[in-house]
């Protein structure tokens, strides 16, 4: 029998040769590595004779050596990462490898037979590749793959809303998710249990980190995939769409040396990418700035990122405590969601750092409750609070077709509203029939100044310091939607949706 050179418990580099088709060569079990700076071809034992097979009928003179299951794996792995990333990397709008419009592709769909053979077929590969170009091209942050009863639908999340983007018949559904594990590295023959990938591609010169999530549902999987954006994409302060006052008031805390500084909202309403703009907006090479997320939302070249793991005990505040012993200047944590790590970031921002967070809360003198509620002392919070940032993402109106309406008198008494015209959403080709076209940030700044800390060294509750600092002048989210209202940028029931009744 055949005795090759074999190496074990190893995490060998991929070598891409781009003479030789390696997605064949990956179909029979051979991979290519570089072993000792040398291009070496790499065999498991199991499958020794389909490989040596394959490899003989290539032109290439490799010495081969045979890897232990697991460090194989690993390798193939990386190689599968690697096509991934070949798959993509020459997608452009004149390929042949993408469709670009919907009906073009539904005709593809129904006409094309070979999409029913496996989950690497080509039509299946051009099929998911069209629904990333098509998803990006429209915007969308999230693409939704669900098998029903009869059929799988695909939905696109554009503007914060979900929109039906095409029917695919079920047997195709499963096809299509199949493929979708195989470029995330998730196990297609697990069907039963949920599963969570990464993947990375590469289209139209954007590269684009996604997020996978696979769920077993009663009629069969879904996936939802989260599309991530790398550095570039990362807004300034500046173009986040604040107001001035808010924009100015949050560059002055983000002067300070130390002290915390929070973002509030709903899930969706861009905490995230509004403490990612902070970040850079302060990242100097003289600083060090680390983070903790769940998951790393922005690949960011300057900062230091760390992907939560619950599963090895990586949590927020095993995270921030190690994060601590690093000798941080800046730390931000994704989001506060216990005791704990409330403490721990009260306590290390206390301690000469600035920290930055998340909470979930509806608006930003709730912030104090919660916290509260989590065991902080009242102490703590005053002397390390600098500010609460609460925000939501509304909906701008589509200029092409935005209609002029009334609304009811009652509507303007509760609200407060000048009996004037006012805009509705109706629906055209340039906003793809949503009525909606863009996003403004709308958001309220609460400060920890001399006046809150009187208030609650008072006692009172965060409802009243709210009252007090309307009454100083702090403009809330539901006047910043009464301003886009009026100036005919969104519509009465965008600013219903968002929470123009909740003051």
């Amino acid at each position: 029998m055949l005795r090759l050179p074999f190496m074990e418990n190893v995490n060998l580099e991929a070598f891409w040769n781009d003479e030789i088709d390696n997605k064949l060569a990956m179909k029979h079990y051979l991979l290519f590595a570089n072993i000792q700076n040398r291009p070496c071809a790499v065999v498991k034992r199991d499958t020794i004779p389909l490989a040596l097979n394959h490899f003989s009928k290539l032109n290439i003179d490799y010495p081969i050596v045979e890897l232990d299951s697991d460090s194989f794996e690993r390798l193939e792995a990386k190689f599968r990462e690697i096509q991934t990333g070949s798959d993509f990397e020459n997608v452009d709008t004149t390929s042949d490898d993408i469709i670009e419009v919907e009906s073009d592709l539904l005709d593809f769909i129904r006409n094309s037979q070979d999409l029913l053979s496996n989950e690497e077929s080509a039509p299946v590969v051009k099929l998911v590749n069209s629904l990333f170009f098509q998803a990006i091209k429209k915007g969308a942050s999230d693409i939704h793959i669900e098998t029903l009863e009869k059929k799988g639908e695909v939905r696109l999340r554009i503007n914060g809303a979900l929109k039906k983007h095409l029917d695919i018949d079920k047997n195709i559904t499963a096809l299509v998710i199949s493929r979708i594990k195989v470029i995330s590295n998730l196990d297609i023959s697990e069907k039963r249990i949920p599963q969570d990938g990464r993947t990375q591609v590469s289209i139209s010169g954007n590269s684009l980190d996604i997020r996978v999530s696979v769920l077993p549902t009663y009629h069969g999987e879904r996936v939802v995939m989260r599309l991530l954006m790398t550095s570039e994409s990362i807004p300034t302060l500046k173009t986040l769409g604040f107001s001035d006052d808010i924009t100015e008031n949050l560059n002055r805390l983000l002067t300070h040396p130390h002290g915390m500084i929070l973002v509030t909202g709903p899930t969706g309403s861009g905490k995230s990418t509004t403490l990612h703009a902070c970040l850079q907006h302060i990242a100097t090479p003289d600083k060090n700035i680390i983070t903790v997320e769940d998951p790393v939302e922005y690949n960011a070249e300057n900062v230091n990122q760390i992907q939560v793991n619950t599963k090895v005990g990586l949590t927020f505040a095993a995270g921030l405590r190690s994060i601590l012993r690093q000798d941080p200047d800046i730390i931000m944590v994704g989001e506060i969601r216990d005791a704990e790590t409330a403490d721990i970031a009260l306590r290390s921002a206390l301690t000469g750092h600035l920290m930055l967070s998340t909470l979930h809360t509806n608006d930003a003198t709730s912030a104090i409750s919660r916290l509260m509620d989590m065991g902080i002392e009242d102490f703590l919070l005053t002397s390390t609070l600098l500010g609460v940032l609460a925000q939501r993402l509304t909906r701008k109106l589509c200029p092409e077709c935005k209609s002029v309406t009334s609304l009811a008198p009652v509507v303007l008494n509760e609200l407060n509203l000048p009996d004037k015209a006012y805009f509705t959403a109706n629906g055209c080709t340039e906003c793809d029939f949503t009525g909606y076209k863009g996003r403004q940030a709308v958001g309220e700044l609460f400060v920890m100044d001399d006046n809150v800390k009187e208030m609650m060294k008072n006692g009172l509750n965060d409802h009243q310091i709210r009252i007090e600092m309307k009454k100083l002048g702090m403009r809330t989210i539901a006047d910043k939607l009464k301003d886009m209202l009026i100036s005919g940028e969104t519509s009465y029931e965008e600013a219903i949706r968002i929470g123009i009744m909740e003051d």
